[in-house]
């Protein structure tokens, strides 16, 4: 596997695990929500996704600037 892989995929475990804590900070202050645990699942699921995808299609553009 190499750098830039497992760079991203840490990065979509880092967003859907902060997608999970926001759900549960918002269940802790306002109350529980009327949506299931799959539901919650699969945001999770496609927040990670999502954040992994752009990290790994972003990364060679972030890399050209100078910011890594």
């Amino acid at each position: 596997m190499t750098p830039r892989h497992k760079s991203s995929l840490l990065w979509g475990l880092v967003g859907a695990l902060s997608f999970l804590v926001l759900v549960q900070g918002y269940r802790l202050l306002v109350g529980p929500l009327e949506i299931g645990l799959f539901v919650v699942g699969g945001g999770a699921v496609a927040v990670g996704a999502l954040s992994a995808g752009l990290t790994h299609l972003l990364a060679p553009r972030i890399r050209e600037n100078g910011r890594t």
